[in-house]
């Protein structure tokens, strides 16, 4: 079994241990986190330091899987991602044992995949990507870096998510449509038409709130 730093020790980071847990190929020898927390356990697991030690754990051989949460904004996931940026090899990528993910898709390093989600045959998803808990990536859709589909968002087939997009809880992404980097598409929403230009959207039909 590799051996696995988590990065970021709050209510993400908790569910990843979950699914990391639920295989057998990652041995969690560590959290690292804020630097007062130094020395507490999350779910048994110890904090061992501040993202500074990076370096110095890449050096041993560690591998690393960042946990940081990316609820709409995800500076911190991706801060972290490019201080690993430059040896790739040193992300893993997480699929629980209850997800079900066609062996004609392409997961990138970084990201995880959470329990009960799905993600049909041709699909890609980028680096350092969420895919929730439930959620449902729907055969050839393509999702950019950064990004996080949330609980049970569907994504139907032949959608290209870009980059540092969040889709919510629940939403419903029709088939074919393209939503462009930098957005948001709030819980709940139905995505209906193709999104080129950044913001928030909601509602049903969806449209521009921010």
């Amino acid at each position: 079994m590799d051996k696995l730093i988590l990065i970021g020790g709050g209510g993400h980071c908790r569910s990843c241990i979950d699914v990391v847990e639920s295989g057998m190929k990652y041995k969690i020898l560590g959290i690292l986190d804020l630097p007062h927390l130094k020395g507490a356990t999350i779910l048994g697991y110890p904090v061992i330091g501040t993202d500074e030690l990076i370096p110095e754990l890449v050096a041993q051989g560690y591998k690393f899987l960042i946990t940081i949460g990316q609820l709409k904004n995800n500076t911190a996931r991706k801060s972290v991602f490019q201080k690993l940026e430059s040896d790739l090899s040193k992300l893993v990528t997480v699929i629980s044992q209850s997800a079900v993910v066609s062996k004609h898709s392409l997961i990138n390093p970084g990201s995880i995949v959470m329990h009960n989600a799905v993600v049909n045959a041709g699909a890609t998803i980028g680096y350092n990507c969420i895919i929730n808990t439930g959620s449902l990536i729907e055969h050839d859709s393509k999702i950019g870096d950064h990004s996080h589909i949330a609980t049970h968002a569907v994504l139907n087939g032949d959608c290209v998510v870009g980059n540092d997009v969040f889709v919510g809880s629940g939403a419903i992404v029709i088939n074919g449509i393209r939503i462009c980097d930098e957005s948001i598409i709030a819980a709940g929403t139905i995505v209906n038409r193709s999104i080129n230009e950044s913001g928030t959207y909601a509602g049903n039909p969806c449209h521009k709130i921010k």
